[in-house]
């Protein structure tokens, strides 16, 4: 990518404004992650004028560094793959699993999600290439994987809203406050993470699609399950953004939140070794790995679901544990994370002093400090157990258990840890999505304490728990989709409330550029006379997240600016700006996991 073009691409500020889009909003949708996107989307087509403000510099929240599973039922690719499913097995199936999901949501997922989401994200362009079981839970198998993962659904959403029109994006400003008038929700205030500077925004509603809080530690480990002993530690492992930042504008306007205790995390956080205050984590999976005890001890069924693990490890004193692996092991070692590639574990493994590695057990013991003669004996044991063919410790393996499933596929047979190197991956529980939040009806209107609609506000996706449908338990894919659904209802009523004087707009005919130009990549060497890539990223500045994020890999791994903004080049200074219709050709170099063909640094350097 020139280097600098791609640095311009984060120093200009983001006002995308599509045709049609520069009067007041009739609606303000705060988030511009799947849900919000989904409900701009659903608004514009409705004839509303709407605004997406938005933290980060691009669109996709979560949903871009997920696999981008959705739990449908009934759809053509059940059929074609002959799973027979219907609504009333999916809602059984719900109720079970989640505990005490909330019922209404439940009934109204499973009857509308083929036609919804599937149909209506296969318009869009969206590919679904096969359905899986994925977890447990599921009496068939209904979780539908994207082509690109979560790019790939996000990528034709983001398309479409700029061929229809209608849709303003303020990228890189938060939302501080609502504003009350005559009893109404009716405008925000916002402060842009760059400059600093304040403004106020009218419009006609304001939909919160902000995310969870996920990454607010704090509030997750107070609002921790009570029948579940409180870890001394755990990482964050989901939006970079998601603080709850819309429960509270919803508490100013009167609406209430619930259910916090509720949260789906994973027992395989790996603490980013990166991370300058420690809090964040990766979704790690080592199925040839055992997990181990700070005394060096087995003490649950690996491989489990978290709906099971989460317990026995929060249980631990200190609640942690090392993922005992060897050589073998190492293969199949992997983050859950779209775009995370071989050379970003690598740099995990080789950090200092995080993942050890040694040449015999008794050195893994001591660098990771387990006592060595239990550690020994832990793996010994195992091998033996393995080589017995069943697992009669913690029912992991057996001739009559199912192979567990990673991604909706059969994880490896076990194998013994016998082949050095050795190693010990530390892992806490890592806090991933929110299953409560503000709380809304079967319309998304934002609830007060006696359960009336706040007028003027809605709510959509992770915000709200997705509406409280998977209780205590989500089963795999139950997290985007009810997010897409939401998303549209929300947008549904606030138009139906609006009533926007104008007529419903025509179907799209405007083109977009999708395909970056041909270039040579000679030209992006000029782009290093203008813009010090390297120092603007150990600048760390407000606002520039993404730039700091996405340009630590041009550094590391010395990419060619031309491989990403090959629309800058050659250099004018009248049109030397981004093209954000072209820009969706290339998230696909960090957000697709495996390789996409060509995605090789050669294809990055211009060599």
């Amino acid at each position: 990518m020139p280097r600098a073009a791609s640095i311009f691409f984060i120093l200009l500020p983001f006002r995308l404004v599509t045709p049609a889009a520069a009067a007041d909003p009739d609606l303000i949708v705060v988030g511009a992650g799947i849900a919000g996107l989904s409900a701009a989307l659903e608004g514009a087509r409705a004839g509303l004028r709407v605004t997406v403000i938005e933290q980060n510099s691009v669109p996709g929240g979560h949903a871009v560094i997920s696999s981008g599973g959705l739990s449908l039922i009934g759809t053509p690719l059940q059929e074609r793959m002959k799973i027979a499913d219907s609504p009333e097995i999916a809602y059984r199936d719900f109720l079970k699993w989640g505990e005490d999901a909330n019922e209404p949501w439940v009934r109204y997922y499973v009857n509308n999600s083929r036609r919804e989401i599937y149909d209506w994200m296969e318009a869009l362009g969206v590919e679904f290439v096969f359905a899986s079981m994925n977890g447990a839970g599921n009496s068939v198998a209904r979780f539908h994987v994207p082509r690109d993962q979560g790019l790939g659904l996000v990528i034709p959403l983001y398309r479409e809203i700029l061929r229809q029109g209608g849709v303003t994006f303020r990228m890189n400003t938060r939302v501080t406050a609502l504003r009350m008038a005559n009893g109404r929700v009716a405008a925000v205030e916002t402060e842009d993470l760059r400059t600093g500077a304040k403004a106020d925004l009218s419009g006609g509603a304001v939909l919160l699609a902000t995310g969870g809080f996920a990454a607010r530690l704090d509030l997750v480990l107070s609002s921790w399950p009570r029948q579940m002993r409180k870890p001394e530690r755990v990482v964050a492992g989901g939006g970079y953004f998601a603080f709850g930042g819309g429960m509270e504008l919803a508490r100013q306007a009167g609406g209430v939140s619930t259910n916090l205790d509720h949260q789906w995390n994973y027992a395989t956080g790996l603490p980013d070794p990166f991370d300058p205050e420690g809090k964040r984590g990766h979704f790690a999976q080592a199925p040839g790995a055992i997990w181990v005890n700070a005394q060096g001890k087995r003490f649950v069924r690996e491989q489990h679901e978290p709906k099971a693990t989460i317990p026995v490890v929060a249980a631990q004193k200190p609640a942690f544990f090392w993922a005992i692996f060897d050589a073998e092991g190492r293969k199949g070692f992997r983050v859950i994370h779209a775009g995370f590639s071989d050379d970003r574990l690598r740099e995990l493994f080789e950090a200092p002093g995080f993942i050890h590695r040694a040449d015999s057990i008794a050195q893994l013991a001591a660098r990771a400090n387990l006592p060595a003669d239990t550690l020994e004996a832990t793996i010994n044991r195992y091998n033996a157990l393995v080589e017995s063919g069943e697992d009669t410790d913690f029912g992991r393996f057996g001739p009559h258990l199912p192979r567990p499933l990673i991604g909706g596929f059969p994880v490896p047979a076990p194998r013994k840890i016998a082949t050095p190197p050795f190693y010990a991956a530390p892992m806490y529980i890592l806090i991933r999505k929110s299953m409560g939040g503000i709380l809304v009806d079967l319309e998304s209107r934002v609830l007060n304490r006696e359960g009336k609609p706040v007028p003027g506000l809605f709510a959509a996706g992770e915000a709200t728990g997705f509406g409280g449908l998977n209780g205590k338990n989500g089963l795999e894919g139950t997290f985007l989709g009810p997010a897409i659904l939401m998303g549209r209802i929300a947008a549904r009523t606030a138009a139906a409330e609006i009533k926007p004087p104008r007529a419903t707009p025509a179907a799209p005919t405007r083109r977009i550029r999708t395909t970056p130009p041909a270039v040579s990549p000679k030209l992006g060497g000029a782009c290093r006379e203008c813009h010090d890539v390297t120092r603007l990223v150990a600048e760390n500045r407000a606002g520039y997240w993404h730039f700091t994020q996405s340009h630590k890999l041009v550094v590391s791994r010395q990419w060619n600016c031309i491989g990403c903004h090959a629309e800058m080049a050659p250099f004018r200074p009248a049109s030397h700006k981004i093209d954000r219709e072209v820009q969706t050709a290339v998230c696909q170099h960090c957000h697709t996991n495996p390789p996409f063909p060509g995605r090789r640094t050669e294809s990055r350097t211009g060599e």
